[in-house]
């Protein structure tokens, strides 16, 4: 009910209208120039909420092409040249040009949708996290400035040590307990230097 009560006053008002138009005292419209009257380049809101959206302004660039009643001769000619070569083609002809073209739009299609996917995918992986930023922060407060670590050595770690052999070697002083034994024989005064701590040569007590 609702469409037939639309409809029926649709055909009312262009009854209405057509009457209008074919009384005797109505000009010709075909006879009527539409001319702009005010040409502005401001944005003009009511053309906006009369045209929604799709003209913003009313200026000397817009108006010849919203204006105009016919295209431009070159688009005739070209719509001419269409249609002549359509009505050459056979309709079988016709229909496979039609498939073929179907079928190319579909490929390119998926083309296209495979490589939106491909590409979501490769960033969401380039997004993805590798590691833990506490842990790395934590890793670097630690190395730079101690925090963290214990205060605590490990037991006889700054005792001296005395080696019973000249040659023979001595615990570092500030390790884990760990031996550093050099063969025997070796003069004292060129042992190596580990890490930064020098080893206790013998008969002296160590240093840290």
């Amino acid at each position: 009910p609702s469409v037939l009560d639309s409809f029926a006053l649709l055909s009312g008002q262009l009854n209405t209208l057509n009457k209008v138009l074919k009384h005797e005292k109505t000009p010709l419209l075909r006879n009527q120039v539409i001319i702009p009257l005010v040409l502005s380049p401001d944005r003009d809101e009511e053309i906006m909420r009369q045209t929604e959206g799709r003209v913003p302004v009313f200026s000397h660039e817009v108006v010849p092409d919203h204006l105009r009643t016919k295209p431009d001769p070159e688009v005739e000619e070209q719509e001419k040249q269409l249609i002549t070569d359509a009505a050459r083609i056979s309709p079988d002809v016709a229909q496979k040009q039609i498939q073929s073209l179907n079928k190319m739009c579909s490929n390119l299609l998926e083309k296209i949708s495979k490589e939106e996917r491909e590409s979501e995918s490769g960033g969401l992986r380039q997004n993805k996290q590798t590691f833990n930023p506490a842990d790395t922060n934590a890793l670097v407060a630690a190395v730079a400035f101690g925090k963290g670590l214990s205060n605590r050595r490990p037991p006889g770690s700054g005792a001296s040590v005395q080696s019973g052999q000249p040659g023979a070697g001595a615990i570092i002083a500030g390790t884990s307990g760990m031996q550093q034994v050099p063969m025997s024989g070796a003069p004292a005064q060129q042992q190596p230097m580990l890490a930064g701590v020098q080893m206790t040569q013998a008969g002296q007590p160590g240093k840290q």
